[in-house]
């Protein structure tokens, strides 16, 4: 049962009538826990599932282990309206997502007859038991198509099960899209400052009370030796968002607050530093 069939509180809804659809996702990997690869995939269905009016509620790192991802995918399947695994569906040993997907719906693994045909196809005299092993799939899963590197995704129920590489997993992701049904986008409008956040608290915690239905955010950051905070509103109603935006910038003004180019990295406590390392 998904959260929009039993009512779960992750599906409600921020006004009378409006449901909030919502999602989360599950990244699957020792190489992202050990910090040996950076995850760029949470980043990118953020924006991507926000712009179709899904809203990314929770998002998961866990490691290579049957217990965690059983756990992990029965949660927040229950919780969300949809949910999205990334990584663990390669040919080898320590690809164990399928398996533990299928467990989590207490279902079978089986070869999918449509994966099988299209790896047979693309892989020709070369196919192999370790490739096979991208045929398999929970008993009643749908696939998922893969125009990167043939080896489709799955879906089952309301979960997604996707490729780890970001470029498949994207791929995937378009050709998944036009099945999603969501609400209204969450509009978001931000305003980085020469301001300390401090500064700015007691101003930006009253006009919160002021506007309840309107996510109001403050992030540190430090460049060039300055200390300012990037203040971002969110919101899926244009009218309210424009009114609160209207109330924040009266209140920069009375602390004359200097208005500041977009730091290099949105959001957290390390905003403004420059992205060191590879994503890979």
């Amino acid at each position: 049962m998904t959260a929009a069939e039993a009512g779960a509180p992750g599906a409600a809804g921020e006004g009378a009538g409006e449901r909030t659809v919502t999602a989360g996702v599950v990244i699957i990997g020792n190489e992202i826990l050990s910090g040996r690869t950076k995850d760029a995939n949470l980043a990118f269905l953020g924006e991507r599932l926000n712009a179709l009016g899904v809203r990314l509620m929770e998002g998961r790192v866990v490691a290579d282990l049957e217990a965690a991802i059983v756990e992990a995918v029965n949660t927040l399947r229950a919780r969300y309206d949809y949910v999205f695994t990334t990584g663990g569906i390669g040919p080898t040993h320590d690809d164990i997502t399928v398996d533990c997907v299928a467990a989590a719906f207490g279902r079978p693994v089986v070869v999918h007859p449509d994966a099988r045909r299209l790896l047979e196809a693309h892989y020709g005299a070369d196919i192999n038991e370790a490739r096979m092993r991208m045929a398999r799939a929970p008993e009643g899963a749908s696939l998922v198509d893969n125009p990167v590197s043939i080896a489709p995704g799955l879906k089952i129920e309301n979960v997604y099960v996707l490729a780890g590489i970001p470029r498949i997993m994207q791929a995937q992701f378009d050709s998944l899209a036009h099945e999603l049904v969501g609400g209204r986008p969450l509009l978001s409008r931000s305003f980085p400052v020469a301001v300390p956040e401090s500064v700015i608290a007691p101003g930006l915690t009253a006009l919160q009370a002021r506007f309840s239905k309107v996510e109001m955010g403050s992030y540190p950051f430090q460049r060039g030796g300055r200390f300012g905070t990037s203040l971002v509103l969110r919101a899926t109603d244009p009218a309210l968002l424009d009114q609160a935006e209207a109330e924040l910038q009266l209140l920069l003004q009375e602390l004359r607050a200097e208005r500041l180019p977009e730091p290099t990295a949105p959001g957290g406590a390390g905003a403004g530093a420059e992205a060191d390392g590879e994503t890979v």
